[in-house]
């Protein structure tokens, strides 16, 4: 019993001692917690989505809307900013959520942008060019 008691169990508490130590000082390979970076590259490979797009606020998102629709669509800064303002108040939680985000008409000759604006808004919204919905686009009579 004492050879037990003072022989084998402290010797056997030295050596869990050290293999603890020895556990800490080595690189894991593995983790007991997922990271939101982790979470969003995988996510990211799935969807197709980049990361700096999955990450980026809502807020911060509708802050450069305009910026980014100039980019694709030159000389229609009235519709860009109509447009722009009107996402703006539905998200801002001043319109109904259980309607459409928007309902735009944009009329005018060909080649002024129309279409362009639209795709541009879906991919800004749905990172896809062909939105949630339905565009159509009819020629004006």
């Amino acid at each position: 019993m004492s050879e037990l008691q003072y022989g084998k169990i402290p010797e056997l508490e030295k050596q869990l001692e050290a293999a603890t130590q020895l556990e800490g000082k080595t690189m894991r390979l593995l983790r007991n917690k997922v990271t939101d970076a982790e979470i969003a590259e995988v996510l990211a490979r799935w969807t197709g989505i980049p990361v700096s797009r999955m990450m980026e606020s809502e807020r911060e998102k509708l802050l450069r809307m305009e910026q980014e629709l100039h980019h694709r669509v030159i000389a229609q800064n009235e519709a860009v900013d109509a447009v722009s303002n009107a996402i703006r108040r539905s998200r801002a939680g001043l319109a109904d959520p259980n309607r459409p985000i928007g309902s735009f008409l944009f009329l005018g000759p060909t080649g002024v942008g129309k279409t362009e604006l639209c795709k541009a808004l879906a991919n800004f919204m749905f990172d896809s060019d062909r939105g949630d919905g339905s565009v159509s686009i009819c020629p004006s009579l």
